[in-house]
């Protein structure tokens, strides 16, 4: 036998151990025996190039599915669900303008995208879903997406991201007269950018859905919409690692609503005219930073059971609130400007372990609210907030006022467990009480204290843009 034969029953398997016999052949033209063989020793040598052969073929697959993505032209004509259908992942599907039936499912990496000016329209049946995406990669751009479903049960979207929808960028479309705009049903890392959303006006507030609903989707961000006439503007439920950064809500209950949402970020936003523009519930490690809320109805910052958390440089203008603190506990509250309200902190249930320094209370009827026998101090290293209703010295020039502010005395107290009595906000009896608390500061009752109050209005950035949007 010939060494390239034995080399060649070694690499069919034949040869399983490291010595093996090889019975001789028999030549069929003599008929004769042939001669045995010596047993040889064979050992399979693995060539080095074959790892670098493996990844090169791997680059050629994908070079190839790279190649092959194409940009495909889609007419009004077409049917856009047929056409998803025969795109290979990876395609660009250019939406020409005009108007497409809607309820389409998105299974592959795909970018729908339409003209700049917006004017291809996905027009949904009234229910269901107009777009529902359900796969990772998937882009929507420049696009008009209108009447989904109105049933809040089965969750009815303009855009529904699916769990597997991770990667999804929707951008600078405009997503109208849906239940809700924007449904993020926990896919990792979605984007939804720059788009124009208005719900479905035609019904009450209650009975609508939120211009964008996440859930469960961590990474994901919410950056630079403009949302308006929704039940909530952003409603995030059981999520976390989140940002929720420049947008602008109009014509809606709350601007922003967290629901046991952690670890996450709400930055330059701006409310206006809402019921609510900031409530915070129920979560832990927030990051809650130059936002603008203007106008409020009820509330502009609401923290409920909000823990262990940083609330900084917001302007809060307008509601019968500006913020209200429910069982928050350990939390820091620094330099925000609070104006105009009925009340500029009702501080309730236990709340404490709060860091409050460096605010702004500014023409509040009243500047806070605290009904509890606790002493609480508002300052921290030396530095308090500033109160626009203290009349206070500063001899020595340190920009902190000589004397304690106090915004709540015993009066204060009556009125908010007997509003009756403030029939008798006029009576002699009551202002030699007020007198006598001034005098005796041992009579005041348990409540809140600024030991070094400022004596000036701090400047911020955010105050600055408040200012420009006036």
């Amino acid at each position: 036998m010939t060494t390239r034969q034995s080399a060649s029953l070694a690499e069919n398997g034949e040869a399983k151990r490291g010595k093996f016999d090889l019975k001789p052949k028999t030549s069929p033209s003599c008929g004769e025996e042939a001669s045995a063989f010596r047993p040889k020793l064979f050992t399979r040598i693995a060539s080095p190039l074959r790892p670098a052969l493996a990844v090169l073929s791997l680059m050629a697959a994908v070079t190839s599915g790279a190649a092959h993505a194409a940009i495909v032209q889609v007419m009004p004509g077409n049917d856009l669900q047929s056409t998803i259908a025969a795109a290979a992942p990876g395609d660009t599907l250019q939406l020409a303008a005009g108007e497409y039936p809607g309820n389409i499912v998105i299974d592959k990496p795909l970018t729908l995208q339409g003209p700049d000016d917006r004017a291809a329209v996905i027009i949904g049946e009234r229910r269901g879903r107009t777009i529902w995406i359900q796969a990772p990669d998937v882009a929507l751009r420049q696009l008009t997406v209108r009447h989904s479903g109105l049933s809040l049960p089965d969750m009815d979207a303009g855009i529904f991201l699916d769990k597997s929808a991770h990667q999804a960028l929707i951008e600078h479309n405009d997503i109208l007269d849906n239940l809700v705009g924007v449904y993020v049903w926990g896919p990792k890392n979605a984007i939804v950018r720059s788009n124009r959303i208005v719900g479905q006006t035609g019904l009450r507030v209650n009975e609508r859905g939120n211009g964008v609903t996440i859930w469960n989707s961590p990474g994901s961000k919410i950056i630079g919409n403009d949302i308006s006439e929704g039940r909530d503007g952003i409603y995030s439920n059981a999520s976390r690692q989140n940002i929720f950064s420049g947008n602008t809500f109009t014509k809606v209950r709350y601007a922003v609503h967290y629901m046991y949402t952690d670890n996450s970020e709400v930055s330059d936003n701006i409310s206006i005219g809402n019921e609510i523009a900031y409530a915070l519930m129920f979560s832990r490690f927030l990051t809650v930073r130059n936002n603008i809320g203007m106008g409020n109805m009820n509330q502009g910052l609401q923290l409920n059971g909000t823990q262990q958390s940083t609330i900084e440089n917001n302007v809060i203008d307008g509601g019968e609130k500006a913020v209200f603190l429910y069982n928050s506990n350990f939390n820091r509250i620094a330099h925000n400007i609070f104006k105009n309200s009925d009340i500029g902190v009702h501080y309730t249930a236990g709340s404490q372990g709060n860091e409050i320094t460096g605010n702004a209370f500014i023409s509040n009827q009243n500047q806070v609210k605290y009904v509890g026998t606790r002493y609480l101090e508002w300052s921290v290293d030396g530095h308090g907030n500033y109160w626009s209703d203290h009349s206070a010295f500063d001899l020595d020039g340190n920009g902190i006022g000589d004397t304690a502010y106090r915004p709540n005395g015993i009066i204060d107290q009556v009125l908010w467990r007997a509003p009756s009595a403030r029939l008798l906000l006029n009576s002699p009896a009551v202002s030699i009480v007020r007198w006598a608390q001034t005098q005796f500061p041992a009579i005041l009752p348990g409540g809140i204290m600024d030991s070094a109050p400022l004596m000036a209005v701090p400047d911020t950035p955010t105050l600055k843009k408040y200012e420009s949007l006036k």
